[in-house]
């Protein structure tokens, strides 16, 4: 079925309001899936004979809820943004950022070359002495080319795609528990790919080389989590006007953003809650798309603490016509290709729902999901608090939690939030009664 120009904007208004199945149907004409791809959304996911085959001792499946936040307008382009999440107001509240950033002209986002490290951690180097690692460290540039065309010998095909191995980097360390270390960090082009086994492969074949070439013992070879060479920014601007709330101005909401986020500059206390409400976002993505998303974690913390001080991953800030602009740019080693987004029947539905047509567009498309995440939060919590909004959309699961049958479930959460005592005890009294 050919899509009408019109229909293909991610402004979706009273898409909440739609059973589950007329959604389901929206976003099969949006993304043009086929019948079977429309069931997977369906329920025909995973199943428990495709999970034992993907990981060890298999008992079946853990599903989470799939959605998709709407109104994203990135580099021009739309986007409906499939993501998997359990907590409720994360799709509401990311989607109104999205439409609050696409009244300032949509996200503007890019993402670096996809270079990840591999590292090989090199002892017993000579005598340990500064002369001895400088030698080592001498003779591995001199075999730069060679150790180069055994790391592209690994992967041929990422090769032929314009990949490979680009450099060879040393970094010494003299003091250490177990005596010095040199640390070898070969940089690697994976393309389209997350490239974990890539990398991996290629630090393993290289090593014994680097050895011979040292005189020295390699112990771990392995990929660094710590992506900083394969990095993804994303940057919004909403006109001052747009934050108007009923009772409070649009140029001091602006003003109360800014002033959230230099809080979490400065306090690693708030900037580990700051920068948890980054990942809200960017994790339900990595989730719904079969990515890595302990990887994404562990690289966007460490990043957050690179100069030595943990503290936020964005910047929001006035500009001089008093609207509310915002930057952010983390690690983001996604791929498109290969491990669970080709073997999880949901992942691959989700990444043809998302459109991209390469690792470098899916990291950018997160990191403005990140960006649109955290402006959320911090609204929130800079204007009425966080617990406002949020507890409504509680209201549900504390309503499913009391015991609520599927006819009763939105009253008794309409009762509680009209009572203002969204509370388990109270949701069995209304149940009872």
């Amino acid at each position: 079925m050919e899509i009408a120009e019109a229909v293909k904007s991610s402004r979706l208004p009273g898409f909440y309001k739609l059973s589950l199945a007329e959604r389901v149907a929206m976003v099969a004409e949006w993304a043009e899936l086929c019948d079977a791809e429309a069931a997977v959304l369906a329920g025909d996911g995973l199943q428990p004979a495709q999970a034992d085959l993907m990981i060890e001792n298999a008992l079946g499946t853990y599903a989470l809820p799939l959605g998709v936040a709407a109104n994203f307008l990135i580099n021009g382009r739309d986007y409906l943004i499939p993501m998997a999440v359990e907590e409720p107001s994360v799709l509401a509240a990311v989607s109104h950022s999205a439409k609050l950033i696409r009244a300032g002209g949509g996200f503007t986002a890019e993402a670096s070359e996809p270079v990840m490290i591999g590292q090989i951690q090199l002892l017993d180097v000579g005598d340990g002495s500064a002369a001895d690692m400088a030698a080592a460290a001498l003779a591995l540039d001199t075999h730069r080319d060679e150790l180069l065309a055994l790391a592209d010998a690994c992967s041929p095909s990422i090769v032929r795609r314009g990949g490979g191995a680009r450099g060879i980097e040393v970094r010494p360390f003299s003091d250490t528990p177990v005596g010095p270390m040199l640390i070898i960090h070969l940089l690697y082009d994976t393309r389209d790919a997350m490239g974990a086994n890539a990398i991996n492969t290629a630090v393993e074949t290289i090593a014994p080389r680097v050895a011979e070439i040292t005189g020295g013992r390699t112990n771990l070879r392995i990929l660094s989590n710590l992506t900083d060479r394969r990095t993804a920014t994303a940057r919004g601007r909403i006109p001052a006007a747009e934050l108007t709330l009923p009772d409070i101005p649009g140029d001091e909401v602006a003003r109360l953003v800014a002033e959230a986020n230099a809080f979490a500059v400065v306090d690693p206390y708030r900037a580990a809650t700051h920068n948890k409400g980054i990942m809200n976002g960017i994790d339900a993505v990595c989730i719904a798309t079969g990515n890595d998303w302990r990887a994404i974690e562990a690289g966007a913390h460490a990043y957050a603490a690179r100069d030595g001080r943990y503290r936020a991953l964005t910047d929001w800030y006035v500009d001089d016509h008093g609207d509310l602009c915002g930057e952010m740019t983390l690690p983001m080693a996604v791929g498109i290709v290969g491990g669970a987004t080709k073997v999880h029947p949901t992942a691959q539905v989700a990444m043809k729902i998302l459109g991209v047509e390469s690792a470098g567009e899916l990291a950018a498309v997160m990191a403005c999901v990140g960006l649109a995440q955290n402006l959320a939060a911090i609204k929130a919590l800079a204007t009425h608090g966080i617990q406002k909004g949020h507890m409504r959309l509680h209201a549900r699961q504390i309503a499913l939690a009391a015991g609520a049958t599927d006819g009763q479930v939105q009253a008794i959460a309409d009762r509680l939030v009209a009572e203002g005592n969204i509370r388990v005890e109270r949701a069995k009294e209304l149940i009872r009664n």
